[in-house]
């Protein structure tokens, strides 16, 4: 397996064209969006240079990683020779399907399709695809290069090759891959989500403010982030998104999302991309302050 196609170039589709390209395999970023694509290599271009000044590469791999990402904007040129996709769009279930219809159509026989989905049923991905045997999830962890883990799901159909092909082929890339079976959230996100979505209920509630709940987790449960920084992180849409599947496949009132969450992400407050979630992200400034509206 020589040539990975990445489908998306944003946050988590650049990090993985980064990681691939960094051990040596040939990548095509593929976007509709032309500007998307070239701030996604200014985007890895910057980290490889974080990478070279703390030493843990040097500029010789820092031109070769750059040099195994070719962009395009066109999907069927860019994943007619991949032996895997690796889908990274945004989490939009009839987004993600619309895809998978057209990597069928487009893909040689024989390519592993796989999707960064977060949420979204793998089964369900590949029931629109003519080898469902071969659709895979590859969840990686934001940020890619530097996360170890990679949750593989299986979908109902998924072979063991395939699921052992991804496996391997995750170590490959210096990863600690976790197979788990398809349900919705999977292992990561059906923790996690209920535990973010309680803290803003905490939030919403009064009982204590955000730095407040944030601190809590970080000194006394040893957590590296709050969890309403991590949903600033993340991205506030992205979690409203994630359990809205988890209260659909489930159907369990624990899942129902905040409705704090729901009129933040409404009102356009969805974290750091929009520079407004339960902090504010000046432009420049590396400093945590918590935004205006919790600030009372």
């Amino acid at each position: 397996m020589k040539n990975i196609t990445v489908i998306g170039s944003g946050t988590m589709g650049n990090g993985i064209a980064h990681t691939f390209a960094q051990h040596g395999f040939t990548v095509a970023l593929v976007d509709i969006n032309q500007d998307a694509l070239n701030q996604a290599i200014k985007t890895i271009a910057g980290n490889l240079d974080r990478q070279v000044k703390k030493g843990t590469i040097d500029e010789g791999l820092k031109t070769s990683t750059l040099n195994n990402i070719s962009t395009f904007t066109g999907l069927k040129l860019a994943v007619s020779n991949a032996d895997l996709v690796i889908e990274a769009a945004t989490e939009n279930q009839e987004i993600k399907l619309n895809i998978f219809k057209q990597l069928s159509e487009f893909c040689k026989d024989g390519a592993i399709l796989a999707s960064n989905t977060s949420s979204i049923s793998i089964t369900l991905i590949a029931s629109v695809t003519k080898t469902p045997g071969n659709v895979i999830g590859m969840h990686f962890m934001n940020p890619v290069p530097l996360m170890k883990l990679v949750e593989v799901i299986r979908g109902y159909a998924t072979t063991d090759k395939v699921t052992n092909t991804i496996m391997e082929l995750s170590r490959q890339l210096n990863k600690v891959p976790v197979e788990v079976n398809d349900y919705p959230g999977f292992v990561a996100n059906r923790i996690l989500m209920p535990m973010i979505n309680e803290a803003i209920y905490t939030l919403h509630e009064g009982v204590a403010g955000v730095e407040e709940i944030d601190t809590v987790m970080k000194l006394g449960m040893a957590h590296p982030m709050g969890p309403l920084q991590l949903a600033d992180f993340i991205g506030l849409d992205v979690c409203l998104a994630i359990l809205k599947v988890l209260y659909d496949g489930f159907g369990n009132q624990k899942y129902a999302p905040c409705p704090l969450l729901v009129n933040m992400v409404t009102a356009g407050h969805k974290g750091i991309k929009s520079g407004r979630g339960f902090y504010k992200y000046l432009a420049g400034s590396k400093d945590i302050i918590v935004a205006d509206k919790f600030n009372l």
